[in-house]
């Protein structure tokens, strides 16, 4: 279970709240105006913004002294991550080894997981060669292979077309079958949580609303998520 224990969270003079919890392997989207604190509440649970009152438990640890990379999280970003300079065997290698120290079992896990997402045989390629799709799939790979049990993404899919995204969820879908992962993903787009998301946790004016079932938020809505879907 993940746990934000009467967080908040500073950058400047804003301030982000959040106290509830989320089961694991739930499938959580994270909906709200432009600046509400949407990426705010998925950097903390990350490791990169540090509260400055309260606690992030998972399975009732307190993450707060752990680092980003030693937290229970695999995380991406819209850029996908990617670095330009390294192949996608590398890229993902750095999943499995920071240093790339990779062993030839790694080698067979790292084909493993591209074959799984369709990119089998383009190891060599690197980021520039792909589409944005294949960017993606190549990401997705990378937090198969961590296996993390909490995965939160940070509008990865926002450059892609409604077919290619829909088909990118309907693959985060499967990877977090097999691997178990809790998965919030922020959007801006309600059709992403009808589809993919069995509960969203609205965020407004600094505040991250306990999560409520989602045909619940959008057959019943509260005035701040009406507004917020007048203006999408």
């Amino acid at each position: 279970m993940l746990t934000f224990d009467r967080v908040t969270v500073a950058q400047g003079a804003f301030r982000l709240t959040a106290d509830w919890s989320v089961p694991n392997g739930a499938r959580v989207a994270v909906i709200g105006p432009s600046g509400a604190g949407k990426s705010t509440l998925l950097m903390a649970a990350a490791g990169f913004l540090v509260p400055v009152a309260g606690r992030i438990l998972w399975q009732g640890q307190d993450l707060g002294p752990l680092s980003p990379g030693d937290r229970p999280v695999s995380i991406l970003f819209q850029d996908q991550n990617l670095f330009p300079h390294l192949t996608l065997a590398q890229n993902l290698g750095l999943g499995l080894s920071p240093r790339l120290r990779l062993t030839p079992g790694d080698a067979l896990r790292i084909e493993a997981a591209l074959d799984r997402v369709g990119l089998a045989g383009m190891g060599g390629r690197r980021p520039a060669d792909l589409s944005g799709g294949q960017q993606g799939r190549a990401a997705l790979a990378r937090a198969l292979l961590r296996a993390r049990p909490m995965l939160l993404l940070d509008e990865p899919f926002a450059a892609l077309g409604p077919a290619m995204k829909a088909d990118m969820l309907g693959l985060v879908d499967e990877i977090a079958a097999e691997t178990g992962a809790l998965v919030l993903i922020v959007t801006h787009d309600p059709a992403d949580a009808r589809t993919f998301a069995g509960q969203v946790v609205f965020v407004d004016a600094g505040q991250a609303a306990a999560p409520v079932p989602t045909e619940t938020l959008f057959s019943d809505p509260s005035p701040g998520v009406q507004a917020y879907l007048r203006k999408d």
